[in-house]
């Protein structure tokens, strides 16, 4: 079985917080992947990746099963990334008017 830490709640928060302080800190997109290359096995970057090229695709308006057959993500991945563009706290959302993909 694979051993872990279990946090209480306090320090789950502040463990969050610090690996976003974290992510704030890097400056350029190849700072990005060497972090994210440290940080993820090459399953987990790939799911993010894969997550944040359907938000894009949603973002351009195709359909789930458009963009399934464009990337092979579930219909289901589609969804759950449709609802987070949509719903709060949007983080998806927020980076792509910011990255100027959507409008406010």
């Amino acid at each position: 079985m694979k051993e872990h830490r279990v946090y209480d709640a306090g320090e789950e928060v502040a463990a969050e917080d610090e690996l976003f302080s974290a992510v704030l800190q890097l400056q350029d997109v190849d700072e990005c992947r060497a972090f994210f290359q440290d940080l993820c096995t090459p399953a987990e970057l790939q799911a993010l990746k894969d997550r944040w090229v359907v938000a894009e695709l949603l973002a351009d308006g195709l359909t789930y099963r458009q963009i399934r057959d464009k990337t092979g993500v579930s219909v289901t991945t589609v969804g759950r990334v449709a609802r987070c563009l949509a719903e709060p706290p949007a983080g998806y959302a927020a980076v792509l008017q910011r990255m100027g993909k959507i409008e406010s």
